[in-house]
């Protein structure tokens, strides 16, 4: 039998301002991402959405950005790699203690937006990243995209790492995605869960500009504010269960 994970950015509301349908997904995820109040989330949300992942049996991993408010992490900045690492473990130490008080323990970083983004391409930035998650926890499991910088750092420095694709993003031919600001509307949910399929089992994809290239699943993404974002995940773990693949949360399949 085929194992992937499905993850979602989660825990991004804040204040009076709600975004996503947080307990719905965890309903179909094995695994959460979750903003930790420095590009979204606040320590009312990141407590609610750790209770939420603990009753559904959800992996929980930290989702650090930029201190990025207005721009919702999505604007890249200009900082020092010291800068960066004081940023993760500040996140990280946030949110261990809400899963602390109810006896979880964090699975898994995956950056978010424009920090995530700026890791896969840069050496020195996903360097920095690395070293204040392994300063952290030793066996903490890092998300990232395939043939990137990030991954290749993660692997030379012999931490954990799951490769990441895509439900509601396109590919590019090099394994990375097309960011949007928004998710884009989903028009066929089917169609969407047998590309999740054949990511899966056959490890191959259609990119943005129609070409066939290999990718390689071991977690894959929806985002939370993606109009329909429930439905595609209920069509994909549906497409999964009739195809022979268990959604299961990471630290299950890498173990």
């Amino acid at each position: 039998m085929y194992k992937v994970d499905i993850n979602c950015d989660m825990g991004e509301s804040f204040g009076l301002y709600e975004q996503g349908n947080d307990e719905e997904m965890m309903k179909y995820i094995s695994s959460a991402n979750i903003a930790c109040g420095f590009h979204a989330g606040d320590p009312h949300v990141m407590r609610k959405t750790v209770e939420l992942a603990k009753k559904y049996n959800v992996g929980i991993g930290v989702h650090p950005g930029f201190p990025d408010l207005l721009g919702f992490g999505r604007r890249a900045m200009a900082c020092t790699p010291s800068e960066i690492k004081d940023y993760i473990i500040y996140q990280m130490g946030a949110l261990r203690e809400f899963a602390n008080i109810f006896d979880v323990k964090l699975q898994h970083c995956k950056p978010h937006g424009a920090l995530y983004m700026r890791a896969m391409e840069d050496k020195q930035v996903a360097r920095a990243i690395l070293e204040a998650i392994h300063a952290v926890s030793k066996d903490m499991i890092v998300f990232a995209l395939n043939n990137s910088e990030f991954m290749e750092e993660a692997i030379k420095m012999g931490i954990p790492v799951a490769k990441e694709a895509y439900s509601d993003r396109e590919h590019t031919e090099n394994g990375s995605i097309i960011l949007t600001r928004k998710g884009s509307e989903i028009k066929d949910y089917a169609a969407m869960a047998d590309r999740v399929v054949r990511m899966i089992k056959d490890k191959k994809v259609i990119t943005h500009d129609g070409k066939e290239v290999s990718i390689e699943a071991d977690t894959i993404c929806i985002h939370g504010d993606t109009p329909g974002a429930p439905e595609l995940a209920k069509a994909i773990v549906e497409a999964c269960n009739k195809n022979d693949i268990q959604v299961l949360p990471i630290h299950e399949i890498l173990k």
